[in-house]
């Protein structure tokens, strides 16, 4: 389980596919330290396992499907990327329960500035907007934030100085795909609704 609290924006070392798998190396200063093989890491919001650690930089491995399914099958060297480990029992939960489950490969409508105003526009099906709430939270490439504004066919938030320095957010161009993730607790509301009434509301595959 994650928080949504990036630790660190680590940076690609490089991409090297391998049959059918694809091995990331990420240099991670901060996040590489005291991490064991098999550990637990947010990669943009998608859970990746340690696979190996040299100094400061860690190596996974992603499948084709977990490619397909989220931005890192984009990555390349020299990509910045969201890290934050894995919460521990007795750590601080400062922003929101995060999985590292993508649920949808959404896009950027805009990055829109207007002084320290900075609004980012999120396009997704809306079959995830649907688990969404005004001022609820959300995941965007692991990142907790604050749901500002809502519709059927996206969403928005605002993006504050410190999250624009200490993410990967401000990197942001129209038309640039990012991992999104529901907050659980809303996944589990909607699960329940269906049950109840049958109704069978749609759900992100």
């Amino acid at each position: 389980m994650f928080t949504g609290i990036v630790e660190e924006v680590g940076r690609i070392v490089y991409v090297r596919p391998e049959g059918e798998k694809t091995r990331l190396c990420i240099e991670a200063k901060r996040v590489a330290e005291g991490v064991a093989l098999g550990a637990s890491i947010a990669v943009n919001g998608a859970c990746l396992t340690v696979v190996d650690v040299t100094g400061t930089e860690l190596v996974f491995e992603a499948v084709r499907e977990t490619l397909d399914r989220t931005s890192l099958g984009r990555l390349r060297t020299g990509s910045r990327v969201n890290l934050e480990r894995a919460l521990r029992a007795d750590g601080r939960l400062d922003g929101h329960i995060v999985q590292g489950h993508v649920d949808d490969l959404g896009r950027v409508g805009a990055l829109e500035r207007r002084g320290e105003d900075v609004r980012l526009v999120i396009e997704c099906r809306r079959e995830l907007a649907q688990q969404l709430v005004p001022k609820g939270s959300v995941a965007i490439d692991g990142v907790s934030l604050t749901i500002a504004k809502l519709s059927d066919a996206g969403f928005e938030v605002a993006l504050i100085p410190h999250t624009l320095a200490a993410t990967n957010l401000g990197d942001r161009e129209a038309g640039d795909p990012v991992n999104l993730e529901a907050d659980v607790l809303g996944k589990y509301v909607l699960r329940y609704l269906e049950r109840l009434t049958g109704a069978g509301l749609s759900r992100p595959s």
